[in-house]
């Protein structure tokens, strides 16, 4: 892996490992977590990689793979089954090649990959317990999709980290939906500069600095109103609505506080 791909070979998978294979033009990339023995765990919407429940499902579905109408011998979740599923690594690539994501960057890397949702600044656990998270996830469920603040991506991340954004937010941990939110606002801000300035590179500098500014900020890395929870407490606590972040308190300690999780 480097800093133009995170391309990688199976050989190279270990258990644990956040997987990701671009699909048709580039469009959107599915997530998953290997967990060994050639199999992936991922998160789906009905049986789709991705969906908004809208128009635009039209474009997202065609840019996914053509579903097969045969069998994989391997697999044994069904296409259709909602929710987290187990799939062959053959069935989750669909033909399309092996990204590794990454963990832990530096934050020169991190920008430096201009697209979302192939690294975060965040600091990945254990690979015994990613594959826990993954393996319960499968059986207990993870949330209803949402592409903003649910989908594959967030369920791989916090398979990873153990990290959860709370309730009420606009976007989830995904930074493929960083990006699609950060490239329209930075148009927008970048706007008024036409006022002040006619130079287009001036506009596009302007334009390119929001949407990093706006990645950086949003990475699940850096966020503030994320709680670090455990699998077995996660579906039931965020689906009752136990779940609450509550901002450390102003004092005359200078050293940092961290945000707490509290169950009503």
């Amino acid at each position: 892996m480097g800093l133009l791909s995170n391309r990688v070979t199976r050989e190279s998978l270990k258990a644990g490992d956040h997987i990701y294979s671009w699909r048709t033009a580039y469009i959107y990339a599915h997530h998953g977590i290997y967990v060994g023995d050639d199999k992936v765990i991922h998160f789906t919407r009905r049986g789709q990689e991705v969906g908004t429940g809208t128009m635009l499902d039209v474009l997202l579905t065609s840019s996914g793979p053509a579903r097969s109408r045969e069998i994989c011998p391997t697999c044994t979740t069904s296409q259709d089954e909602h929710g987290v599923v187990v799939s062959c690594l053959n069935c989750f690539l669909s033909g399309g090649v092996l990204y590794r994501f990454e963990y832990a960057v530096s934050p020169a890397l991190f920008l430096a990959k201009a697209r979302g949702g192939t690294c975060t600044l965040a600091v990945s656990d254990d690979d015994d317990i990613v594959v826990h998270r993954a393996k319960y996830l499968l059986e207990n469920g993870f949330r209803c999709y949402n592409i903003f603040k649910s989908n594959c991506e967030d369920f791989a991340i916090y398979c990873k980290t153990g990290l959860v954004v709370v309730e009420g937010g606009t976007i989830g941990q995904s930074g493929q939906a960083v990006s699609i939110i950060g490239g329209p606002l930075a148009a927008v801000l970048s706007t008024p500069l036409r006022l002040v300035t006619t130079n287009v590179y001036g506009m596009a500098a302007t334009a390119v600095g929001v949407y990093c500014a706006s990645r950086y900020a949003a990475d699940i890395g850096m966020r503030r109103d994320v709680v670090k929870i455990q699998v077995e407490d996660l579906t039931s606590r965020l689906n009752t609505g136990l779940l609450q972040v509550v901002e450390p308190q102003i004092s005359m300690n200078l050293a940092p506080q961290s945000t707490q999780i509290v169950s009503q």
